[in-house]
C-alpha cells in the first residue's frame, strides 16, 4: 500500500492521534496550493471563526522574511532560522521513493481499505475532520468519530451514483470557504434516492486521486473489481513485458541475470541508474529469501512495475478511460481534443496515435493504448509544450526591419571576460549557429598589416581580422538567411582600413548589400528583401566627399555616448570631445542601410534623422530613456534601428535585462553570449520562436503607426485583451544533482520556480512547495494563475533549484515566450546552466490559457465572479482639448460601452445569442468614429496650434489622439474576437448536444454561422439540474 508522509498543510489533531514533531528541516513559505486545502484548527468550525492562517488563495506561494513578513522575491536568500512544525501523516504516494507507489486501482482500493482522513464540508460553512474507510468487503464507505450509530455513519456503494471532482455541487459553490479549498482537493459522492451529497476535501490531491479513481471502479464493478483490473491490467502490460523478457533471453533458461535485467529495465526508461534496479531487484530477492542472482519473468515484471509507473499518469488515464486500465480510441479521441487543443480529431487520428505509441502487440490489435503506451505518447515530442508551427518562420517577414526584434551578440569574439578573457573565432561559431543575427567586430591595426580584432585597452588576446570574416562567409546563413548586421567597430589606420576592405570585398563578395537607400523610402526594406544579405554597420563618408578618405567621429561604443544632449532638446550636456579618425571612402561605401549617428535627443531624430541611420545606446543611457521618455522611446523605434550594448562598466561580461528594452522596441539588443545565466535565457527562449531565425516580429501596438504604448505601464494595455495563463507544475523526473554540489551527497530537495517576464504589469513569479530527498521522481501537484496582459511579449520561465540550508542551488530551466506555449498536458526538457539539454530530466505540466482556442478546462473560468454591471471597467476617451476631434471620439462612448456590455456578459448561450445579433452593428460604429478622426490626422499638429496649444499641451493632445485611435482599434478587435469564439463555443455545445442526443434539431441539425442568422433553438441553455442535497441539522451531522 501507500506510504505515510507529511501533510504541508496546518491540521489539527484527530480524535486518538495526535501531531508530532518531525526532526529536520521544515519550509518557511505560507501556502495553500493543490495539495493543502487551508487549516482549520478546531475539529468543527464555523466560517465566522476559521483561522485564516495559510489560508490564501490557491495560488498563493511565497517566501516570507522572518523580522518584516514581507514576502522575498528571490529563492536564492534563505531563511536559517527554521522553527520546527507540528506535521500530520496522510496518505501519498511520491515522497519516499524505496516504497511502493499507488500505480493501480488495486493500489487504491487497499489504501482506501486501510483509510485515510479527509474534511466533510457542509453548506454552513463548518468543516468536520473525519476518518473515511472502505470496508473490507467493498460494500460500504464508513467515517468515524461520528455522533451516529456505527451501523449508521456508513454509505452502502451500491446508493452511490456518481462521485464529482472539484467544487461542483451547491454545497461547495455556495461555502464561505469556497476560495480557501483547492480545486485538486475536492470531490463529492452523490448517493441514495435523493441524490444527497457527501462532499469531501482531501489533505492533498494525491488522496483525492485515491478515492476517486477507488470509488469509480467500485461503483462500476462491484465485487468483481479487483479480478477486472487484475486481468485487464496484466493482459497488455505482462505480455509486452513478456515478449521482451523472452526476446532476451537467448539461453532459453526462463531467466536473466542480474545485468541483463538491468539492462533491458534501462533501455525501456532510460531516466532510471543502474544501482537504483539494481538494488530493487535484490530487495525483491531478499524478501523471497531467493539465493542467486538470476531474475525470473515475474520478477522482471514486478520490478519494472514498481520503478517505471508514474502514479500521476496513471490517474490521468483512468480519468479519461471511464474506469478501465486503457484507453480505447473514443477515450484517447476526447483527451486530443478537450486537454491537447487538437483541432479536426478523428477517429483515424487516435487510431495512429496508438498505433505509434503503444508497445504491446495485444494493445495495437485491439486499438488500445495502455498505460505504458499512453506515459509513452505523453513524453514524446507530440506533447511537447513548444508549439512546432513556431519551429519554422511563421511570422510575416515582409516588415521593415525595424519592426523585428534582432538576435544581437556583444564582443562576439570573446569566450570569457572581456577585460583579461581570450579571443576566439568559436564565439562567432557558437553565435551563429545560435541564429544570431548581429555580431561584434572590434578592429584595431595588427602586426604585419593585418588588422586583428580585440577589445581594445585590455588584456583580452586577439585574433586576426580575415580569419573572422572566413568565419563568417562559412557560418552566415547555416541557421537563418535572414539578413546578418556586422557591428564594425574601426579603430584601424587608413593602411589597414584598404585590407579590411580588400577581405570583406573577397571574402563576402556578393553577399554584402550594396544597393544605397532611396530617399523615397520611409522605412528600411524587409527581412525577406534582405535574405542571404549581410548589412555592415559603421560610420559613413557624406555623399559630397570626393576624396579617397575623410573625417569622422570615432565609433567606439564608450564615445559614441561621451557627448549627448539632454532628451527634450535642452543644453548640451558635454562629457568629452569625441575623438576624429580618418575614414576609408571604400570602407565607407560597404555601408549602405546601418549608418552610425550619434543620438540628441528624440525631437531632433523625429525632425532630421533618415530611415537608414541608427543609433547605438549605452545600457544606462537607454534604461533613463525607458523610464523618463518610454512612449516617445516606443515612437521612435516604430521607425529606426537602435542599438543597445552593455555597460562598460560590466568587465565581468554580465548581461542586462534585455525585456528592459524590448518592451521600449529596441530592436538590437547585444548579449554577452560566453556569460549564461538569467539575462541570457531569456535571450534564448525569446529567439527561439519563428524558426529561431533570429527575427521576431513585435507587438503591432509597438508597430503601427498610430497606436498609443507606455513601456512602464503596470496596469492592462489599451487594446489588448489581458489573459490569464493556468499552470500546474505535476511532477518532475530525473532532477540531477547540481553540478559541483557536495553538501548532502546525492540528495535532491527539489522545488519549481515560475517566472513570467514582460512588461511590468505582468513580470511575476510563484513557487511550489519543497519535496524532500526526491530528484528521481517528485510530485509537486500545485497550481498557479497569472495574468497576462500584453502576450506578445510575455515569457515563461521555468526554474528547478535544490533547496539547501546555506543557498539554493540551480537545477534546470527553460524558458519560453508566451505565445509558444502548447496547451495541455506537456512535458518540459530541462536546460543547464550553460543552455545543453539535461539528460531524460523533465517537468511535467498542465497548461490552460483562458480566451483561447484549446487546453483543457482551466479549474477558474471566472464566469460565476463576473463584476457586476455598476462595476464593470468601461474604456474610456481622452479630451484632446480640440473641439472638433473631442466632438468625434465623444460620439464612441456609446459603442464602447454596448461592446463592454456584450463582451463582458458572454456566458450563456442565450447572451451569447444577443452578442451574435449586435456585435456587427457596434463594432461598424466604432469602425466609422475611428474613420472619422483618422481625417484629421495629418493636420492634427495644425488644428492644435490653432486652439493654442503648445509644448506640454501640445505634446499631451497628440499622445490622448494616439491613444483614442488604440482604444477603438483594440475594441473593435476584440469585439471581433468575442465574436468568433460565440461561433466556435456555440458549434461545440452544438456537436456535444448531438453525441447525447440532446439536440432537438436532429443529426442533421447545424449552428449558423450566418451573420444575419439566428443561433438554432436546439442550442439553448440547459438549467443545472439539482442534485437534492438536504442540509442536516448539527445535531445530525455524522
Amino acid at each position: 500500500m501507500a506510504e505515510f508522509t507529511e501533510n504541508c498543510g496546518l491540521l489539527s489533531p484527530t480524535a486518538g492521534e495526535k501531531a508530532g514533531e518531525e526532526d529536520g528541516k521544515t519550509q518557511r513559505e505560507v501556502s495553500v496550493s493543490n495539495g493543502d486545502c487551508g487549516g482549520l484548527s478546531a475539529d468543527v468550525v464555523g466560517s465566522a471563526g476559521a483561522d485564516r492562517q495559510g489560508l490564501e488563495a490557491a495560488t498563493t506561494s511565497v517566501v516570507l522574511d522572518p523580522k518584516s513578513g514581507i514576502p522575498r522575491r528571490t529563492s536564492i536568500i534563505k531563511d536559517g532560522s527554521r522553527q520546527r512544525k507540528e506535521r500530520k501523516k496522510t496518505v501519498s504516494f511520491s515522497s519516499m521513493p524505496t516504497e511502493k507507489k499507488i500505480s493501480s486501482a488495486s493500489d487504491c482500493i487497499n489504501a482506501m481499505v486501510d483509510g485515510s482522513e479527509l474534511r466533510k464540508v457542509r453548506s454552513n460553512s463548518r468543516v468536520y475532520h473525519r476518518y473515511f474507510l472502505l470496508d473490507a468487503d467493498m460494500q460500504s464507505l464508513r467515517w468515524e468519530p461520528s455522533k451516529k450509530e456505527s451501523d449508521k455513519a456508513k454509505i452502502d456503494v451500491k446508493s452511490i451514483k456518481e462521485v464529482r471532482t472539484g467544487k461542483n455541487t451547491d454545497t461547495f459553490r455556495t461555502n464561505g470557504i469556497y476560495d480557501q479549498i483547492s480545486e485538486d482537493c475536492a470531490f463529492s459522492v452523490i448517493y441514495g434516492e435523493t441524490y444527497e451529497s457527501l462532499d469531501l476535501v482531501a489533505n492533498t490531491a494525491d488522496v483525492a486521486n485515491i478515492w476517486v479513481t477507488g470509488l469509480r471502479y467500485l461503483i462500476s464493478y462491484g465485487k468483481l473489481t479487483l479480478n477486472m483490473i487484475e486481468s485487464t491490467q496484466n493482459s497488455l502490460r505482462s505480455s509486452w513485458l513478456g515478449d521482451l523478457f523472452d526476446e532476451d533471453d537467448v539461453s532459453g533458461n526462463k531467466s536473466l541475470s542480474l545485468c541483463a535485467a538491468v539492462q533491458s529495465i534501462k533501455k525501456l526508461n532510460p531516466g532510471l541508474k543502474n544501482v537504483k534496479i539494481e538494488l530493487k531487484l535484490k530487495e525483491l530477492h531478499k524478501a523471497k529469501d531467493k539465493m542467486g542472482c538470476d531474475v525470473t519473468k515475474e520478477e522482471f515484471i514486478e520490478v519494472y512495475h514498481d520503478l517505471c509507473t508514474r502514479p500521476e499518469i496513471y490517474f490521468l488515464l483512468v480519468q479519461f478511460s471511464s474506469n478501465k486500465e486503457f484507453l480505447d480510441s473514443k477515450d484517447l479521441m476526447i483527451f486530443l481534443e478537450a486537454e491537447q487543443g487538437m483541432a479536426q480529431v478523428s477517429e483515424e487520428t487516435s487510431l495512429e496515435v496508438i498505433k505509434q505509441y503503444e508497445p504491446s502487440k495485444e494493445g495495437q490489435l485491439k486499438a488500445c493504448l495502455s498505460l505504458d503506451g499512453f506515459t509513452n505518447y505523453l513524453m514524446s515530442n507530440d506533447c511537447h509544450i513548444f508549439d512546432p508551427e513556431q519551429k519554422t518562420v511563421c511570422q510575416d517577414m515582409n516588415q521593415p526591419i525595424s519592426h523585428y526584434y534582432i538576435n544581437s551578440s556583444h564582443n562576439t569574439y570573446l569566450i570569457e571576460d572581456q577585460f583579461r578573457g581570450p579571443s576566439d573565432i568559436t564565439g562567432y561559431i557558437r553565435a551563429l549557429k545560435m541564429g544570431c543575427r548581429s555580431v561584434e567586430l572590434d578592429v584595431w591595426d595588427g602586426p604585419d598589416n593585418e588588422p586583428v580584432i580585440y577589445t581594445g585597452h585590455t588584456m583580452t588576446s586577439h585574433i586576426v581580422f580575415r580569419s573572422v570574416i572566413d568565419i563568417i562567409n562559412k557560418y552566415a546563413f547555416v541557421a537563418s538567411e535572414f539578413p546578418l548586421i556586422l557591428c564594425l567597430e574601426n579603430h584601424c589606420s587608413l593602411k589597414q582600413q584598404r585590407v579590411m576592405f580588400q577581405h570583406l570585398k573577397k571574402i563576402l563578395g556578393d553577399k554584402i548589400h550594396s544597393d544605397p537607400p532611396r530617399p523615397e523610402d520611409n522605412y528600411l526594406p524587409s527581412p525577406n528583401d534582405l535574405k542571404g544579405k549581410i548589412l555592415l554597420k559603421g560610420k559613413k563618408l557624406p555623399n559630397t566627399c570626393n576624396s579617397s578618405e575623410g573625417e569622422v567621429t570615432d565609433e567606439d561604443e564608450g564615445a559614441e555616448m561621451s557627448q549627448h544632449m539632454s532628451i527634450d532638446g535642452g543644453e548640451q550636456q558635454t562629457v568629452a570631445q569625441p575623438k576624429k579618425f580618418q575614414l576609408s571612402k571604400d570602407l565607407s561605401d560597404l555601408v549602405t542601410l546601418c549608418k552610425s549617428i550619434q543620438f540628441k535627443d528624440f525631437p531632433t531624430a523625429f525632425q532630421n534623422q533618415k530611415h537608414w541611420e541608427l543609433c547605438s545606446f549605452n545600457e544606462v543611457f537607454a534604461s533613463r530613456c525607458t523610464t523618463d521618455y518610454p512612449g516617445e522611446f516606443v515612437n521612435y523605434n516604430k521607425k529606426f534601428l537602435t542599438r543597445v550594448y552593455p555597460s562598460p562598466m560590466r568587465i565581468d561580461s554580465s548581461n542586462m535585462n534585455p525585456q528592459d528594452f524590448w518592451k521600449c522596441g529596441c530592436q538590437i539588443v547585444a548579449m554577452n553570449y560566453q556569460t549564461p545565466g538569467l539575462m541570457m535565457d531569456l535571450n534564448i527562449g525569446w529567439f527561439r520562436q519563428n524558426g529561431n531565425c533570429g527575427y521576431v516580429l513585435r507587438p503591432a501596438i509597438m508597430r503601427e503607426q498610430v497606436s498609443y504604448f507606455s513601456a512602464n505601464t503596470k496596469d492592462s494595455v489599451p487594446g489588448v485583451s489581458p489573459q490569464l495563463l493556468h499552470i500546474k507544475i505535476i511532477s518532475g523526473q530525473n532532477f540531477p544533482k547540481p553540478k559541483g554540489s557536495g553538501a548532502k551527497g546525492d540528495v535532491v530537495d527539489p522545488y519549481v520556480y515560475v517566472e513570467i517576464h514582460g512588461i511590468p504589469a505582468d513580470c511575476a513569479e510563484q513557487r511550489t512547495k519543497t519535496v524532500n530527498q526526491n530528484g528521481d521522481n517528485p510530485l509537486f501537484d500545485e497550481s498557479f494563475e497569472f495574468q497576462i496582459n500584453l502576450p506578445e511579449l510575455a515569457m515563461v520561465r521555468f526554474v528547478v533549484l535544490d533547496d539547501d540550508y546555506i543557498g539554493d542551488e540551480f537545477i534546470g530551466q527553460y524558458t519560453i515566450p508566451f505565445e509558444c506555449l502548447q496547451p495541455g498536458f506537456r512535458h518540459i526538457p530541462l536546460q543547464s546552466l550553460t543552455g545543453e539539454l539535461l539528460p531524460h530530466a523533465w517537468l511535467f505540466v498542465h497548461v490552460a490559457i483562458t480566451n483561447r482556442r484549446g487546453g483543457g478546462k482551466p479549474h477558474k473560468r471566472g464566469l460565476s465572479v463576473r463584476k457586476g454591471k455598476r462595476n464593470r471597467e468601461y474604456a474610456s476617451m481622452r479630451i484632446l482639448l480640440i473641439k472638433a476631434l473631442d466632438e468625434v471620439f465623444k460620439t464612441a462612448t456609446q459603442p464602447l460601452r454596448e461592446a463592454t456590455d456584450l463582451r463582458e456578459n458572454m456566458q450563456m448561450i442565450q447572451t451569447s445569442r444577443t452578442l451574435l445579433e449586435n456585435s456587427e452593428s457596434v463594432y461598424e460604429r466604432i469602425l466609422q468614429v475611428q474613420k472619422a478622426a483618422m481625417e484629421f490626422h495629418e493636420n492634427l499638429h495644425d488644428m492644435a496650434v490653432k486652439e493654442g496649444l503648445k509644448g506640454r499641451k501640445l505634446h499631451k493632445s497628440v499622445e490622448s489622439f494616439t491613444w483614442n485611435i488604440t482604444i477603438l482599434k483594440g475594441q473593435a478587435d476584440l469585439l471581433k474576437h468575442a465574436r468568433a469564439e460565440v461561433l466556435e463555443n456555440l458549434k461545440q455545445v452544438h456537436y456535444a448536444a448531438l453525441t447525447c442526443n440532446l439536440a432537438k434539431g436532429g443529426p442533421s441539425t447545424t449552428p449558423s454561422t450566418g451573420s444575419d442568422s439566428r443561433p438554432r433553438r436546439s442550442l439553448e441553455a440547459i438549467p443545472e439540474k439539482a442534485v437534492g442535497e438536504e442540509d442536516i441539522s448539527d445535531e445530525e451531522e455524522n
